[in-house]
């Protein structure tokens, strides 16, 4: 597997309004969460999960609190997940997920970014059957033997597992996440998880041409400036 889930990071924010932006998506991904599997971290394993990354990503806790809040009221924007694929520069596989409250605007301001890129979307499918939806944890750690004795004592169906520079990763697919995560914290207490989320793996990467490498940050760039998009997926060796 190697670290290729490392690719679906962020670039981090270099400006106020930048960091705004990010701290909006943030904001719209807690409210979706609590909204739909309750507020309460405890007992919203994926809550809790954004949580922890929003701290560690720095957003400030009056953005947290008044998502949670939202939700707990019950009212305001009826958000769903919304899934577009195609290919990108270079004719890189490209997968991206947002929120949104209205499908048809969300379709038609995601075209557009491929549109300006000369890429192109494809129908649902066309590359999701290429990437793993796998649950990743990450935290420090050297004994690899003893997390996967554990996971397996779990019952959990473990993908893969790397022990690299003091830390253990552990690769599993997304309907184990919730008996992964209890199970390592069961077994190892409450650990500090570098990475505690669900992503789309390309099951292969493919190199950028550098020729097509700055149409490629800016096909990136469209599709993280519209308020719609959570994550942005792809298979480019960077």
């Amino acid at each position: 597997m190697g670290r290729a889930f490392q690719n679906r990071k962020e670039s981090m924010a270099k400006t106020a309004a930048a960091k705004t932006k990010v701290y909006s998506k943030y904001g719209r991904e807690i409210y979706a969460t609590a909204k739909s599997g309750g507020a309460d971290p405890d007992g919203n394993l994926s809550l809790r999960s954004l949580l922890d990354r929003a701290k560690k990503d720095q957003v400030p806790a009056h953005v947290i609190d008044k998502a949670l809040d939202k939700a707990r009221g019950g009212g305001g924007e009826d958000f769903a997940v919304a899934r577009y694929e195609g290919f990108g520069p270079g004719n890189i596989m490209v997968i991206v997920n947002c929120l949104t409250d209205n499908p048809n605007r969300t379709f038609g301001d995601v075209r557009q970014c491929f549109t300006k890129t000369k890429c192109k979307i494809g129908t649902p499918g066309s590359v999701s059957h290429m990437f793993d939806h796998s649950a990743i944890l990450a935290f420090a750690g050297d004994d690899e033997e003893a997390v996967l004795e554990t996971l397996m004592d779990a019952d959990v169906d473990v993908a893969d597992i790397e022990n690299e520079d003091g830390q253990i990763t552990v690769i599993a697919p997304h309907t184990e996440y919730a008996k992964a995560r209890q199970a390592l914290v069961a077994a190892f207490g409450e650990l500090d998880f570098e990475m505690d989320e669900i992503q789309f793996l390309p099951q292969t990467t493919s190199p950028l041409a550098d020729e097509d490498r700055e149409m490629f940050d800016k096909f990136l760039d469209l599709l993280n400036d519209l308020d719609d998009v959570q994550t942005v997926y792809h298979n480019a060796e960077l």
